[in-house]
């Protein structure tokens, strides 16, 4: 309809449960406001890679409406899938076809090349009047630049380490943890029944409130970024954990991005669009620390993917829709360049996080134990109920 007005809406970086409860509730919101979606595929790449002259690439875009997602918050994942796409950072391998006769009109000083002109330029020729862009620090670090540059979006924060700033809560947090907890439960058997010591590595490259909260449910010790370890204190303790359990086992969780004091995790592999490598794998590096220190049989259990998998826990999906409604009502109010939070347990908005503040990270001295390598467990009357202020 003539003056309808129009929102795009994209996920961006690795996928979380709840995604596809964002989704249909702005599709949802949006239609009783007579509002029209149009889904962006791929992330920020369906902004950099859409078709020349074109408006209705359906590699790129799709339209959306109450029949094709009313099913789909019933599924984890994102209907609209996703990528690591940084359009500011693009590498000559990743350039668009299309693109590559006129590169150098993108090339900057570090050798990269800045597709934001693109972006600008997709958005306004697919008619956008708002973006919703649902990501973790890396995707809305990108949407602080372009609404830095006039566009109008609502952010959405996504992720399962919990850690973008501003907020409480991220999508895709509670789920994360609670199927850790499963996964570790579930677990205890085998490692008792060959009296071993169990490494859990999990993602966590900068943040540990996931190895944070998934230890003060399953009662572990674990191992979080922004606290070096003791290694030989570590080792000492979780043989002294084994032989007091009549079960004979022990275990800790490490976050992939926890090093001990005096080591240094490497990293692996090219760089992504934002700048990250893949760390060395810390996790079977303290497993052959602890058999080269105790003699105890130690084994390490990878729960990465499995936690970003599958559908939402009721949690999730809560915040998830809620989320999504909030958003919609502030770009019907004409707000922008704000983020969906929550602050002190209750549903609010913040500006979008300057990406140059880098992740929120863990109050070691209100939250760890440092010598005990535990959540603290005393004292938590007033303090947040996601152990974060």
């Amino acid at each position: 309809m003539p003056g309808t007005r129009r929102i795009g809406i994209l996920t961006g970086g690795g996928d979380v449960p709840g995604l596809n409860s964002v989704i249909k509730s702005v599709v949802y919101r949006s239609t009783e406001l007579g509002f029209a979606v149009l889904g962006i595929r791929r992330g920020w790449l369906g902004l950099t890679n859409l078709a020349p002259g074109s408006d209705s690439d359906p590699e790129h875009v799709l339209p959306l409406d109450r029949a094709n997602t009313r099913r789909i918050d019933r599924t984890g994942g994102t209907m609209l899938h996703t990528s690591r796409t940084n359009p500011a950072r693009m590498t000559r391998d990743g350039l668009p076809p299309h693109l590559a006769a006129d590169a150098a009109r993108y090339l900057t000083a570090d050798g990269v090349y800045d597709l934001t002109p693109v972006v600008l330029e997709n958005i306004a020729r697919l008619g956008l009047d708002h973006l919703v862009v649902i990501g973790g620090d890396d995707t809305l670090g990108y949407a602080h630049r372009i609404a830095a540059s006039g566009i109008s979006l609502v952010a959405i924060p996504k992720t399962m380490d919990n850690d973008v700033r501003d907020t409480e809560y991220c999508i895709g947090f509670s789920t994360a943890v609670t199927r850790a907890k499963e996964l570790i439960n579930r677990q205890r058997t085998t490692l008792g029944s060959h009296e071993r010591i169990g490494v859990f590595r999990i993602f966590g490259r900068d943040s540990g409130f996931s190895a944070l909260h998934i230890a003060y449910v399953t009662s572990a010790r674990c191992l979080i970024p922004e606290s070096p370890f003791d290694v030989e204190r570590l080792v000492a303790l979780l043989a002294a954990d084994k032989r007091a359990n009549p079960s004979r086992y022990a275990f800790v969780i490490v976050a992939e991005g926890a090093t001990w004091i005096g080591a240094k995790v490497g990293e692996l592999g090219e760089p992504d669009g934002f700048g990250h490598r893949r760390k060395v794998d810390v996790g079977e590096a303290l497993a052959e620390e602890i058999r080269r220190r105790s003699g105890e049989d130690a084994i390490v259990s990878q729960l990465t993917y499995d936690l970003r998998s599958g559908d939402p826990d009721s949690f999730d999906q809560m915040v998830a829709t809620t989320f999504a409604n909030i958003a919609v009502d502030l770009i019907a109010d004409g707000a922008s360049g704000r983020m969906i939070a929550i602050r002190s347990g209750r549903y609010t908005h913040v500006a979008v996080p300057d990406p140059r503040l880098g992740p929120r990270t863990v109050d070691v001295a209100r939250y760890y134990n440092t010598e005990r390598f535990r959540p603290r467990y005393d004292g938590r009357e007033g303090f947040s109920v996601m152990l974060s202020d």
